[in-house]
């Protein structure tokens, strides 16, 4: 006897037996798990042009593709640039806040919202406060450090020192100014909005990998309108003056 079995109730209504919606939901559960672990498949998918030895890594999270190259020698005083990467793959490159505003612009059709050297200046001081954060790992205490024997202790400290200079230097040119500051709003009428700094904006996208949007929500302020260029420009201006 099949355990689909059908009952028609007296109204005309069909019933599923108790094992038939066991089974018809336990269908259900088995489809949707299905469909989950395919997009978690899909989010750590590896294009065919960088070749099969990377493995899927959904975890990754999102990536640019791109292809190294080298210079090469061209006769005997030139030299050219060729493509260099294994057996003639692209690779591959996490992607950055930078990365995912750029893309988010092109598939609109409209223009990277930074130039190079601003983004360039972005990730350099990123890159900066993230080693420095890492020191540390080093020895708990710059004393620690100075006492240490060992010639290497002085010129490790030195680098410290550097880097806390250079991160002090391009943090006042990042300066204490205000990207977007809330005027002539009566404080019934603001709601949560609150300013935001030049320094948090940058610090929120460089060091946290945050979206232009985010950091607005963050704020309490509207993504929508002139808010999101107003906020992108100012960002602009401040990696502009990053680069020096």
């Amino acid at each position: 006897m099949s355990e689909h079995v059908v009952i028609v109730a007296p109204d005309g209504v069909a019933d599923l037996t108790p094992m038939a919606k066991f089974m018809a939901a336990r269908q259900r559960r088995l489809q949707a798990e299905e469909e989950r672990i395919q997009a978690v498949k899909e989010q750590g998918y590896v294009p065919e042009v960088c070749g099969d030895a990377i493995p899927e890594a959904p975890a990754r999270g999102a990536i640019r593709v791109f292809q190294p190259m080298s210079l090469f020698p061209e006769g005997e005083n030139d030299w050219k640039a060729r493509p260099s990467g294994y057996r003639g793959r692209s690779a591959m490159q996490c992607a950055d806040v930078f990365d995912v505003m750029a893309a988010k612009a092109a598939s609109n059709g409209k223009p990277a919202p930074f130039t190079r050297e601003q983004v360039a200046a972005g990730r350099y001081y990123r890159d900066l406060v993230e080693r420095h954060a890492c020191a540390g790992a080093r020895c708990s205490s710059v004393e620690a450090l100075r006492s240490g024997g060992g010639g290497g202790s002085g010129s490790f400290i030195d680098a410290v020192l550097r880097d806390r200079e250079e991160i002090e230097r391009i943090q006042r040119r990042i300066g204490a100014g205000t990207a977007i500051a809330v005027r002539k709003i009566r404080p019934s009428k603001r709601g949560s909005r609150v300013n935001i700094t030049d320094r948090r904006l940058v610090d929120m996208v460089c060091l946290e990998d945050k979206p232009i949007s985010a950091v607005l929500r963050a704020h309490g302020w509207s993504v929508r309108g002139q808010t999101s260029g107003a906020l992108r420009q100012a960002l602009a201006e401040v990696l502009e003056r990053m680069v020096w």
